[in-house]
């Protein structure tokens, strides 16, 4: 396993609506097990394919690991998001590809999400609480979206200096 840089705000293969995975290589085993030790590393709770430059539609999500200390990384590859709840929730999400720029997201509270997982079974969960809203943020980078494109307009306004920056490195090549 090895650490994979994370591309930052700016990068226009964030803005890229990510290709599904299809067949489930030792390859796709590699990138997930390299992500999910970057997750960990950068330290995240989510980190989707393109964050690490490859457009795929894949995440590795660990809703708990910074609570409890124990590691249980879940690979979601070709997910969908079946349902969602008109019951919203607001929580303070960062980004690693957005870095020290923590803002308040309003989201749906419970989503259903369909998914494969290494093993190529398909898995169908209703998920809740962190695991909800970690899963949405991801998928929302498979889409091309990024935090800023959910925030009301004040919130993304209090946030362009920071974003700007970062544009900056990223038009440089640099990477987090």
């Amino acid at each position: 396993m090895s650490r994979l840089p994370i591309r930052l705000w700016g990068d226009p293969v964030l803005r890229s609506k990510a290709q599904p995975v299809g067949e489930i290589t030792e390859e796709i085993r590699t990138l997930a097990a390299d992500m999910a030790e970057t997750m960990y590393d950068a330290p995240g709770r989510g980190l989707a394919a393109p964050q690490v430059g490859v457009s795929l539609r894949m995440f590795v999500m660990d809703c708990h690991w910074k609570d409890d200390g124990e590691r249980a990384p879940v690979v979601v590859i070709d997910p969908e998001i079946l349902d969602a709840s008109e019951e919203t929730a607001m929580h303070e999400e960062g980004c690693l590809s957005i870095p020290d720029v923590p803002v308040e997201v309003t989201r749906p509270a419970e989503i259903t999400m369909r998914w494969r997982g290494l093993d190529g079974a398909v898995i169908e969960q209703r998920l809740t609480g962190m695991e909800a809203i970690c899963a949405q943020h991801e998928f929302d980078h498979l889409e091309g979206r990024l935090i800023p494109d959910v925030l009301e307009t004040d919130a993304r306004a209090k946030a362009e200096t920071v974003l700007a920056a970062l544009e900056d490195r990223a038009a440089q090549g640099e990477t987090a």
